[in-house]
Formats: structure tokens, C-alpha cells, sequence
């Protein structure tokens, strides 16, 4: 990789461009795999995750993608994708990167069945009523059951195989590395699809345990499996750890994991662009959102879309950002609450607010200085290891698609949290399985129950009279049932 731009200069800033979140190291324009920071791996205690920063207004004045009725969501809102404005700016055209898009979607249809297009966004009364909410629009349910591999996990690989494809185009991508991803079921069959569309070979690492219709499909797609054991005295996903040799050893990181592939989260915002363009024509607004999280791609990409439909006015607050982690595994909640504790510390205010986690988050949203909670965020990104450290122990829940050993996204969504005044729900298996149901007899859609821990955690705010009746929610029911 060329030596890393570490700002300055009076150039004028492009468009789009990567820069990373913990160090600040910039991406040099047209480096084939800015996947990771330069940084990243070292000795140091820094969080070297990339980060893309879009000028959302340069790119697409006025929100028109919002408002364009083309059903592909990466043909819709290209004008949003840092590889759109490398690709423009190696010399390809509009057309270019559209018929790019096209194509590998014909492949990926070729394979599935179908390609991408907008997923269902819809209020469900039978849920805001059993919610006790006031109006019978008040939850609404982003259905991705249907997406492609059933899954939300096809979008973010889809982001990171168009960058592929422009690099390959631009005569920039080595001869066709092989792919690798770690995954309990839901990202290796994403990975497998869109791989097998592209024609690239794909490593898959995952548990021994895996869904055994998972494996099955997997290996009709010409995966390569590796079944990776946990070692009782180790620490950590072997899985992931099984990836991170694979990539050191020549393979692309063709994952979920921001922090391994800063791509895959643009292609993962496609999902919350579609709820905005909703939003937006229906003359709607969110208070509050609850995601699922695992590695924590899905609530980043999430995040980072309301703060650039924000930039083009499309949305006026920001929905309270809740992730939603099961007690068997939560690496998140204990790095977010480490995070609020030195907010309060270095404001000198820790003993005088109440304890409840949405007091904090209200009191921290309403009378702690920004410079004040960036300076705890810069320390979070500086002292890692403080704040995200591997589960313990093995994780376990019957929403097997968040037991992520760590949080890999993690210090984007705390600061996503503490920006919108949300903060970490943390649900026992009994409520996980009672949203598990309440999603299947409420509602006609075959979620999962990792699909719907979104859910569970809205059901628990609820009971605990923490979300108003008067409120909008949105849930997101990410995985079908298998």
C-alpha cells in the first residue's frame, strides 16, 4: 500500500474518502484495497477502523436518490458509494459504473433466483397495538427475510464486490485473489451467493455446529469450508482468527467486519437509505431504533446513513440509537457503559445524575459539552483494549447471529449511541424468545430470532416504561427463519 496521507495540504477535499477513525491515517485515491487501516495490527492500543467520509451534499444535491423510484437500491443511491466516485474518478463514466451494477446483479439473480432490489418498510398495527403503543402505526418492521441469501448480510457484500469489479475494470485488482469470511450461517451465505455470481473463490470459516442447511447450500455453492473448534483455554472467535490467517496469507477480507473491510458498511447503509426514501415521502420521523448487534456492520451502516440524510435535510432529528446484545454475550453494552463512566468522570459529574442507563443517556445528550464526550471517545479509540475486550467466556443465545466475540464495529455505534441520546438494551433469553413469537404471530414474516432481537429489545423498553405510547419506532428484522 502507498504511504498513507495523513491530511494537510491545500487541496481541495474529494467527495469521498477514507480515513481512519482511530489514528486519523487517510487513504491515498486509487488504492485498490483500502480495506484497513496501515495502522491497523500494530503494538499499539489504537482502534484502527476506516471510516468513510462522504460529502453527502457534493454528492447527491438535494437527496434526489431518495426520491428516484429505481428499484435496485445500488443503481438508486450510487451517488453514496465511495466506490461510485473512485470509479468516476479513474475515468469511467455514470454509465460505466451503472452497467458494473447491472451485470453482477444479472449474476447474482442467476444464482439466487433474484437480484437486490427495496425490501418491505412498513407500520405494523398488530405490533404497535400488542406494544401498547397510542397509534397503530407506531412500530415500524424493515423486513429483509426476502433480501438476497435471506438475509440483510448480501448488501454489505455487494458493496465490497462492486469496489471489486471498478477496480478490475480500472485494471487495478490483482489476478483474483481468493475471498474469505467468518460466519455462523447468514454472512457465509451472502458471501457464497455474491462469490459465486462474480466467480471468485471464497474461504469460509465457521463453527462446527453451523445450521446443517446452511453448510448444505454452501457446499452446493462451491465454498470452501473450514470448521473451526474453540480452543476452552483460548480467548476469542477461532473463526475469525481462522479468517485473519487466511487474509494474512494472500486471501481479501469479503466480510461483514467494518474494521477488516471498511467497504462492506456503505453497502450495508442501502438498507436504512430505503427506510429514509419511506420516511421522507410519507412525511414520517422515528424516535427511536433498535438493532441487533453482533460484529456491529448493521447498526454502523445504520448509523451513518441518518447522519448523512441528516446533512441533506432529510431528516431533521436523529431516531435514539439502541443496540440490542443478548446476556449470554455483550461485549458492546460493557465497552458503551466504560465509555459513559469516563464522559461523567472527566465532567466531574458521575455521583449527581441517576443510574438508569437511559437517564445517563439523556442527561449526557442534554448537558455534557461535545468536547467533553469526544474527548472520551478519543480515548476510547486510543485505550482499545480497555473498553472492547473478547467475551469472556463462550457466548450463547437461541439469536446465534449476535454472539460475536467482540464488537468489531463497535466505537461507531457507542458513538452513534451517545450522539442520539440512545443507549445498549441488554435482553434475557426469555424475552429474545417471547419476541421470537410475538414476531410470528403479530406479523406474516419468517424471521428468525436473531432477526428479531431488535424487537425483543423494544418489547423490554416497553414493559419498562421507558418508551412512550406516544412514540415511533423502527425494528429490523434482519434473517429469515431456516
Amino acid at each position: 500500500m502507498p504511504a498513507p496521507d495523513r491530511c494537510g495540504g491545500g487541496a481541495a477535499k474529494p467527495v469521498s474518502r477514507l480515513e481512519c477513525a482511530g489514528c486519523g491515517t487517510r487513504i491515498p485515491a486509487g488504492e485498490p484495497y483500502p480495506f484497513r487501516c496501515p495502522g491497523a495490527g500494530g503494538e499499539d492500543d489504537t482502534d484502527h477502523v476506516l471510516d468513510r467520509i462522504l460529502d453527502a451534499v457534493r454528492a447527491d444535491p438535494h437527496g434526489r436518490s431518495f426520491l428516484d423510484p429505481t428499484a435496485n437500491p445500488f443503481l438508486r443511491y450510487r451517488k453514496l458509494f465511495h466506490s461510485y466516485h473512485a470509479a468516476l474518478e479513474g475515468g469511467l463514466s455514470d454509465a460505466d459504473y451503472q452497467a458494473i451494477v447491472i451485470d453482477l446483479d444479472a449474476a447474482v439473480a442467476g444464482v439466487e433466483g433474484h437480484g437486490f432490489r427495496s425490501t418491505p418498510f412498513d407500520p405494523s398495527e398488530s405490533l404497535s397495538r400488542r406494544l401498547g403503543f397510542a397509534a397503530g402505526d407506531a412500530v415500524w418492521i424493515k423486513d429483509e427475510t426476502g433480501n438476497v441469501a435471506g438475509s440483510h448480510k448480501a448488501r454489505h457484500l455487494m458493496g465490497i464486490m462492486i469496489w471489486l469489479r471498478v477496480m478490475d475494470r480500472l485494471g487495478k485488482e490483482r489476478a483474483h485473489a481468493p475471498l474469505a469470511v467468518a460466519s455462523c450461517g447468514n454472512a457465509a451465505l451472502a458471501a457464497a451467493v455474491v462469490a459465486r455470481a462474480a466467480g471468485r473463490r471464497l474461504q469460509v470459516f465457521l463453527p462446527p455446529g453451523a445450521n446443517k442447511a446452511v453448510v448444505d447450500r454452501l457446499t452446493r455453492l462451491d465454498a470452501h469450508l473450514s470448521f473451526c473448534t474453540r480452543d476452552p483455554a483460548g480467548r476469542g472467535d477461532p473463526c475469525y482468527h481462522g479468517f485473519k490467517e487466511a487474509v494474512a496469507g494472500g486471501a481479501l477480507p469479503f466480510t461483514c467486519q467494518g474494521n477488516e473491510n471498511s467497504l462492506a458498511i456503505e453497502g450495508g447503509e442501502t438498507l436504512t437509505h430505503e427506510m429514509i426514501s419511506v420516511l421522507a415521502r410519507d412525511g414520517k420521523a422515528l424516535d427511536r431504533i433498535f438493532i441487533q448487534v453482533g460484529g456491529g456492520a448493521l447498526a454502523s451502516s445504520c448509523i451513518r446513513a441518518f447522519r448523512e440524510a441528516a446533512d441533506l435535510g432529510l431528516v431533521r432529528v436523529l431516531p435514539r440509537v439502541h443496540a440490542v446484545q443478548a446476556v449470554g454475550g455483550h461485549p458492546l453494552s460493557r465497552a458503551y457503559h466504560r465509555v459513559v463512566e469516563r464522559i461523567l468522570e472527566v465532567r466531574g459529574t458521575t455521583a449527581s445524575i441517576p443510574g438508569s442507563a437511559e437517564a445517563r443517556a439523556q442527561y449526557i445528550r442534554a448537558h455534557i459539552p461535545p468536547d467533553f464526550v469526544e474527548e472520551a471517545l478519543h480515548h476510547a479509540a486510543t485505550h482499545r483494549s480497555h473498553y472492547m475486550q473478547s467475551w469472556e467466556t463462550e457466548p450463547y443465545s437461541i439469536a446465534t447471529g449476535i454472539l460475536d466475540d467482540e464488537t468489531y464495529d463497535w466505537l461507531a455505534v457507542v458513538r452513534g449511541m451517545t450522539a442520539t441520546g440512545g443507549h445498549p438494551v441488554v435482553v434475557s433469553e426469555e424475552i429474545l424468545k417471547e419476541a421470537s413469537a410475538l414476531a410470528a404471530s403479530a406479523t406474516s414474516i419468517p424471521v428468525d430470532p436473531t432477526g428479531s432481537a431488535g424487537l425483543a429489545g423494544c418489547l423490554q423498553l416497553c414493559r419498562a416504561g421507558v418508551v412512550r405510547p406516544d412514540e415511533t419506532v423502527g425494528v429490523l428484522f434482519t434473517g429469515v427463519r431456516r
